[in-house]
């Protein structure tokens, strides 16, 4: 259970990281970009909400998105277990 809560962690670091890459690659047209992708980037990436009203560093934004979906994953495993032994 271990190794998988900690696959939801490693990927919620690299759905932050690839938003961090797209934003950069994108630069100059970021806002039009980001734009049309706001919703995606809200859903997979939550901390994005609250770096719009504060200042988040990218390290502070791939550890806060890590550690959302290992509690995510934290939750869905644990459900998963029981769901299993109940059956």
């Amino acid at each position: 259970m271990r190794h998988r809560i900690g696959m939801w962690a490693i990927a919620g670091f690299l759905l932050a990281g690839f938003w961090a890459l797209f934003a950069i690659a994108t630069f100059p047209s970021t806002s039009e970009r980001l734009r049309d992708v706001w919703f995606l980037v809200c859903i997979t990436c939550p901390i994005a909400v609250a770096g719009m009203h504060h200042a988040i560093s990218l390290y502070e934004a791939l550890a806060a998105n890590a550690i959302t979906y290992g509690l995510v994953g934290l939750m869905v495993e644990t459900l998963r277990k029981q769901l299993h032994h109940e059956q």
